[in-house]
């Protein structure tokens, strides 16, 4: 898709004069969202003819290039939380849930994660609070997770949709967890009767429960 787009810029210019300036914001984009790999910009190198391509891959290289270029590519559509990188939101809800871990403060918890504003991507938050659980293999941390699950859902902050989609990412994983969390299967099955016990999640999430 995007060979075609800068095969054709000479055409989009006439219509869009900022074409070459946009393309190098998506192509940047893109590869700081892992969707396309980094060495894309580097099969370029010497090998466009085009004004406008040169244009478009010089701005997607000093995007990338530049001091904080990921946090710099954060705001390249303007300020928000679903333009934010997905490795970005990622570590700030990593970093969020072992800050919770280390003081119990749900308020703080859940202002870090509304100030993230991405409603969508509330799944992550879930799945990484379970596999969390899993990789400390303490009865602290399970106590925790389930008492910040179980708030975020009562405020409805986490919708039964997403907090679905958290546990059942979590199930798909569960072979490649095991290899470093032997008994994560155990763990799992004590922890999702716990979220169950406090109606984090229903029984549609208890019956897929994978068994090893």
């Amino acid at each position: 898709g995007y060979d075609i787009l800068i095969k054709n810029l000479s055409d989009l210019v006439l219509d869009t004069p900022d074409a070459p300036t946009i393309l190098g914001n998506f192509i940047a984009r893109s590869i700081a969202d892992d969707c396309i790999p980094p060495k894309f910009l580097q099969s370029y190198k010497g090998k466009v003819d085009c004004e406008h391509a040169v244009v478009t891959l010089a701005r997607s290289d000093s995007l990338l290039s530049m001091r904080h270029g990921l946090v710099r590519l954060d705001n390249v559509w303007g300020v928000g939380g679903g333009t934010r990188p997905v490795k970005y939101l990622v570590k700030q809800m990593v970093l969020l849930l072992e800050e919770y871990l280390s003081s119990s403060d749900i308020t703080e918890a859940t202002r870090c994660l509304l100030e993230l504003e991405v409603p969508h991507f509330h799944h992550e938050l879930v799945y990484e609070a379970v596999v969390m659980t899993l990789e400390k293999m303490d009865d602290r941390t399970s106590k925790l997770m389930c008492d910040l699950l179980g708030s975020l859902h009562r405020a409805i902050i986490i919708t039964p949709t997403q907090m679905k989609a958290g546990f059942l990412r979590v199930y798909e994983d569960m072979p490649q967890i095991c290899v470093d969390v032997p008994p994560a299967y155990s763990i799992l099955e004590r922890f999702v009767m716990r979220c169950q016990a406090a109606k984090v999640v229903g029984d549609d999430v208890v019956k897929k429960l994978p068994v090893r």
